[in-house]
């Protein structure tokens, strides 16, 4: 079948191209790009009954000889002219494994069970959700042994012939190591230094099995608790020290994992008060909030605010014998990383092992944590949260109205090329043309006085005053922070966080089962810039030395209430504020 020669019509000028009515709608694009630089993905080719798809069969569009057709589309590039690129392109099967390991897109490495160690891959990959650790890791260089110290062990190495590697029993010196050595490759990696690092740190974990093949299994909470102790012992980062020029060492979990309690402990009983016992008020660091699970439990805050109450049996020194006290405590610093335990393992007496409780508890997405605050930090977060939530609801606002603009936009240009004509638009057109001849004579015909030219703003004029009104608002925000938690550049100044990692475990006992993790994909890294771009909303799910990619909608099944995979260790991210330039912080 011969081609048929037709016109395309793009911003303003007209190409002619030989349709080929045997090939599909992608053939024909391909065409366009090759004469437009607009990629075929780009592309909108209006033809009768809609958009020209991938697939369509051309010679089911009836063209004929001259007949024009619309495209709408730029390409990626903001210009049409193709030019070289500025970089020489590098195949994927060309790159070393560190650089394949470093694209946008690539799986992350997983790390090999070596024997029930399932708990401690699981820990390891939701901390390595959080940027600022790795940074810090990087820079991390350990102090030099003490006098008669090897610095070193080797520990069970041998086991696996590596003997004479040796290993460090610096926990944070092999953690940077493993960190290194998983972004440089997309294959299960055998955490083998940092595990015998571990193990000598912390000889509970070389526990072993009670069959007596291999290691026992081991609480992924545990872990974690060790893990990020040894690193606010260890790793330390340099802040600015008022009054001085030179900068002044604090942990880095100090920084931004410990959060403070404020606390009341009071005697239960009314003779203690009587007889002048006062309350004992004290400060406490936290590096994790508990959520404690009893029968009413339906939900995470249930378990938090039943976390922050406690019984405690003591000596009285005014009841001269022990008494039951009742600790309440609130929260007078955030975090910016909030680690959030399930305390769903229990010490069950007649069967001499951790059980599980399987009942359900909800969690969500975006945690607010305000009501557990001190009505002093309340009065700091909660101007700063409102604003925040303001100026989400107007730039969503601003979204739909562009999509609805879009919408409206698409259809009469669709229209437009298939030749409708809207009889409606018809009619109000003949209705102006009788209200101008009107305005005209001077009078209209019922006697009422004609109305004045009534200016209508455009839609770039309307669009123009909301992004000033959000520009506004969002100023305005930075400027309700606090000066003293503005200064705090590891807490959270909204009381809002988004979740980022998830420590699941199935099974019905601490000792047995299997863990996993849960991290949110971050948005892709521009080299240049060094910015990270829009997420996507998918989470990776780390199981082992298997990764796979999955959708929100997972992670709200991991709820429990059965032996399925239930949430057990949640990481909350302090939200990122908009600046006033419009880009989260």
């Amino acid at each position: 079948m011969a081609t048929i020669p037709v016109i395309v019509k793009h911003q303003g000028k007209k190409y002619d191209v030989d349709l080929d009515p045997t090939s599909l709608g992608e053939v024909f694009k391909f065409q366009l790009y090759s004469l437009t630089g607009v990629e075929p993905e780009r592309q909108k080719i209006l033809v009768k009954g809609g958009q020209l798809k991938d697939d369509t069969d051309l010679s089911k569009l009836g063209a004929k000889p001259g007949q024009t057709f619309m495209m709408m589309g730029t390409p990626s590039g903001g210009s049409g002219e193709l030019q070289r690129p500025k970089e020489a392109v590098k195949f994927v099967e060309d790159m070393t494994e560190a650089e394949a390991a470093k694209q946008v897109g690539a799986i992350p490495a997983g790390l090999q069970n070596l024997g029930n160690t399932c708990y401690l891959n699981s820990t390891l990959q939701t901390l390595r959700a959080v940027p600022e650790l790795q940074e810090e890791l990087a820079k991390y260089t350990p102090a030099p042994p003490a006098a008669g110290t090897s610095g070193s062990s080797l520990g069970d190495l041998s086991m696996f012939g590596l003997g004479g590697l040796g290993a460090s029993t610096d926990l944070t010196a092999s953690l940077r190591d493993l960190y290194k050595q998983m972004g440089e490759t997309q294959d299960g990696f055998p955490p083998l230094v940092f595990l015998n690092a571990l193990r000598t740190a912390y000889p509970q974990f070389a526990q072993k099995s009670k069959s007596g093949h291999g290691y026992a299994q081991q609480d992924a909470e545990e872990a974690w608790s060790q893990i990020v102790s040894q690193l606010r012992q260890k790793l330390k980062v340099k802040e600015p020290n008022e009054g001085s020029s030179e900068a002044k060492e604090i942990s880095f979990v100090d920084k931004y994992f410990a959060g403070r309690f404020s606390s009341v402990t009071e005697c239960d009983e009314p003779a203690a008060r009587e007889g002048g016992e006062e309350p004992v008020h004290s400060n406490d660091v936290f590096l994790k909030l508990d959520c404690h699970i009893s029968g009413t439990t339906n939900h995470l805050r249930d378990g938090i605010l039943a976390g922050l109450e406690e019984k405690i049996e003591k000596k009285s020194s005014v009841l001269d014998r022990d008494a039951v006290y009742t600790k309440k405590s609130k929260i007078s610093r955030l975090p910016k990383y909030l680690t959030v335990h399930f305390v769903r393992f229990f010490w069950k007496r007649e069967a001499q092992k951790k059980a599980k409780i399987m009942r359900k508890v909800t969690f969500p997405d975006e945690l607010d944590v305000v009501e557990f605050c001190t009505d002093e930090l309340k009065k700091m977060l909660i101007p700063v949260r409102d604003k925040v939530r303001e100026v989400r609801k107007e730039e969503e606002d601003v979204q739909r109205a562009r999509k609805r603009q879009k919408r409206i936009h698409d259809k009469q240009v669709a229209d437009e090329a298939a030749g409708i004509v809207d009889s409606v638009s018809e009619s109000q057109k003949a209705d102006e043309k009788k209200a101008d001849d009107k305005k005209k004579d001077g009078k209209a015909t019922d006697g009422d006085t004609a109305m004045e030219d009534v200016v209508y703003k455009t839609d770039a004029e309307v669009e123009a005053e909301r992004a000033a009104a959000i520009l506004a608002a969002k100023k305005e925000l930075h400027a309700l922070i606090d000066p003293e938690l503005e200064k705090d550049e590891g807490a959270n100044k909204s009381g809002l966080y988004e979740l980022r990692g998830v420590v699941t475990h199935q099974g019905a006992s601490a000792d047995s089962g299997h863990y996993t993790a849960y991290v949110k994909k971050l948005g892709p890294l521009d080299p240049n810039t060094g910015k990270r771009g829009e997420e996507d909303g998918k989470w990776w799910w780390f199981n082992d030395d298997k990764v796979s990619e999955v959708d929100a909608e997972k992670i709200t099944t991991l709820s429990g209430g059965g032996e399925s995979h239930s949430a057990l260790i949640l990481l909350y991210k302090a939200i990122p504020l908009p600046s006033a330039e419009g880009l989260a912080e």
